[in-house]
């Protein structure tokens, strides 16, 4: 999830903070990340919280 990483620095956040402000792992949020597993619907749903965006931001591809 690329768009998750770059969000989170846009919003000058490290994994532990967002990790901490959506309700997750700090590793749930490095995996993401690093592409090395998928997001649950839910904690698609918490991170976007998180940081302020639709769920739907998170998960768009770049075209």
């Amino acid at each position: 999830m690329e768009k998750l990483k770059d969000l989170r620095r846009r919003r000058v956040l490290t994994m532990e903070e967002l990790a901490e402000k959506a309700g997750v792992g700090r590793n749930t949020v490095w995996r993401l990340e690093h592409g090395i597993m998928g997001a649950q619907p839910r904690t698609v749903r918490k991170l976007a919280k998180a940081l302020g965006v639709e769920p739907e931001e998170l998960v768009k591809t770049e075209g």
